[in-house]
C-alpha cells in the first residue's frame, strides 16, 4: 500500500511529537516544512523542495525507518497510523502556517534532560532558540548555509 505524502506527514507528526500536545506537534511540523522551503544548504540541495525527500533523508528522522543501528525500531511511521489531530496539523503546516517561536528552526531533538545544549547538530550549524515540551529547537547559523 502506497501512502500519500499527507498521510506520511501526519504519521511523522504523530511519531515525532504525538505526546507533545498541539504546540509541540505544530513546532515539529514547522521544522519539517522549514526544511522543505529553505533556500539553500543541505536540505535544499538534497530535498529540492520535496516533502517526501525531506522526511526520508537518511539519518534525519528515526520515525522514517524501521531499523536503527541494526535493531528493529517499533516506533515508526509504518506502525503508527495518524489520527484526526495529526491530519489537522499536517494540513495546517501544508497550508503555509508556521509556529512563530520556531519559524526559522531546521532542527529539534529531545535531550531527555531538563536543559538544551546551545548548538546542534554537532558541527555547530544550529543555535538554540526555544524549548517546547520535551524538544529543543535550533535555528541555522551561517555555517549551515555552507553545507
Amino acid at each position: 500500500m502506497a501512502l500519500s505524502t499527507r498521510e506520511i506527514f501526519a504519521r511523522m507528526i504523530r511519531c515525532e511529537a504525538g505526546g507533545e500536545g498541539d504546540n509541540g506537534m505544530k513546532a515539529v511540523a514547522t521544522v519539517i516544512m522549514n526544511r522543505v522551503h529553505v533556500p539553500n544548504g543541505e536540505y535544499q540541495r538534497l530535498g529540492q523542495g520535496d516533502l517526501r525527500r525531506i522526511m526520508f533523508q537518511p539519518g534525519q528522522f528515526d520515525c522514517a525507518t524501521d531499523i536503527i543501528g541494526g535493531a528493529y525500531n517499533a516506533q515508526n511511521i509504518f506502525n503508527m497510523p495518524a489520527e484526526q489531530i495529526h491530519y489537522d496539523i499536517a494540513d495546517w503546516a501544508l497550508s503555509g502556517n508556521q509556529m512563530l517561536t520556531v519559524a526559522y528552526s531546521l532542527w529539534y531533538f529531545n535531550p531527555f534532560v531538563p536543559t538544551c545544549i546551545q548548538t546542534f547538530p554537532r558541527n555547530g550549524s544550529g543555535t538554540f532558540t526555544n524549548r517546547i515540551g520535551e524538544h529543543c529547537f535550533y535555528n541555522p547559523t551561517r555555517l549551515y548555509y555552507s553545507t
